[in-house]
């Protein structure tokens, strides 16, 4: 037992972590279950990877979690490694190492716990469950379809019925500001700002830093752009670049091939949003339900990630935060069906034997037996 500096016995968890047990841990593992088997009929091969890897595998330049988010240490060797903060770099790495010279698509399916050392909980665990996807060497629409189709599907397989994936594109906004000439840094900042929803001070930087008046209502103009297919219509107003109109293109060219699978549904448009990883620079897509604040689902194209491993490859895939997904299952009262619970067989010294001979028999039936004493 641990024990605190005066000597106490410490019956706790530190804050932002958390004990999982009993029926609760028995409705994720069912949940998780589901959702898994909906990645292994699209094809999807499980993949795990370390939980601590080498601090330069999330570094501020592979574009992942800010420095000051990560738990890091030393090993003996006095290496700085740190535990993961998501997936994505993980598996990026690993096709590079395992995979240089395969030709074919690659397509990557995880489940484990990720860790973000933040001081501002609001609510939030800094141990968390996540699932995902990567689908490594296709550059096509259809891949950034599949990988939507697959999300949809994964969430209904939950039971969850009533849910929106908004998307967007990076390469909108990206190409915006490299036709205006704006500095890598001001961008960074911009994107902070918008996703954010602070607008006032994106507007106030965007002045600082000298844009005319026609860049400033190009990139203030796309917090419009929420909605439909009309939506990709406005979108096109504001493109003022190749990059940008490109954006819109396979934004309609996925659109058209979700319809294909018959989910076009679920989806709306959403060009303002822009994400806290570098790393994304295509499609990007988030999925929201009623009952919670955080988004059930994250994902999106990664095309250069991969070449900062030494393999150039493009991606696409998606992460589903299991926690917020069970939170919201759980506030929409969603029936999670468990297993039976375990037939219990009470015995004495003298009919051990004979109660032992019954247990087996069931167990062998594959039911679920527990022997107590009487």
């Amino acid at each position: 037992m641990k024990l605190s500096d005066s000597g106490k016995k410490l019956l706790h968890t530190p804050e932002g972590l958390r004990d999982i047990y009993g029926e609760e841990l028995k409705i994720k593992g069912n949940v998780t279950g589901k959702i898994r088997r909906e990645m292994h009929l699209y094809g999807y091969e499980d993949i795990q990877t370390p939980t601590f890897e080498f601090f330069d595998v999330f570094s501020k330049e592979i574009g992942t979690t800010p420095s000051r988010e990560l738990y890091k240490f030393f090993d003996k060797d006095g290496s700085t490694l740190a535990l993961r903060p998501d997936f994505t770099p993980s598996c990026a790495r690993c096709a590079a190492k395992y995979y240089m010279d395969e030709k074919e698509p690659i397509r990557f399916c995880y489940e484990g716990n990720a860790y973000t050392n933040t001081s501002s909980l609001q609510g939030k665990q800094r141990e968390s469950t996540q699932m995902g996807v990567e689908l490594i060497g296709d550059d096509s629409a259809f891949a950034d379809a599949e990988t939507i189709a697959l999300l949809i599907n994964s969430l209904q397989s939950t039971g969850l019925s009533d849910f929106r994936i908004s998307v967007g594109n990076a390469g909108y906004f990206r190409g915006i500001c490299e036709n205006a000439g704006i500095d890598e840094e001001t961008e960074f900042s911009l994107r902070e700002f918008i996703s954010g929803k602070n607008f006032f001070a994106a507007e106030k930087l965007l002045e600082e830093s000298g844009a005319g008046m026609e860049v400033s209502r190009n990139l203030l103009g796309i917090t419009e752009l929420i909605g439909s297919q009309d939506a990709l219509e406005r979108a096109e107003e504001y493109a003022d670049n190749e990059m940008s109109m490109a954006a819109v293109k396979r934004l309609r060219d996925v659109y058209e091939v979700l319809g294909q699978y018959g989910l076009e549904k679920f989806v709306s448009f959403d060009l303002s949003m822009l994400s806290k990883y570098n790393y994304y620079t295509g499609i990007i897509f988030k999925g929201f339900t009623y009952g919670v604040g955080d988004v059930i689902a994250t994902g999106g194209r990664y095309d250069d990630l991969i070449g900062r491993f030494g393999k150039n490859s493009p991606a696409v895939g998606f992460m589903i935060p299991v926690d917020a997904l069970l939170e919201a299952m759980r506030r929409q009262k969603i029936k999670v069906e468990l297993p039976e619970k375990a037939t219990v067989i009470k015995y004495n010294e003298e009919d051990y034997k004979k109660k032992l001979k019954k247990a087996q028999e069931l167990r062998s039936e594959g039911k679920s037996v527990r022997m107590m004493p009487e």
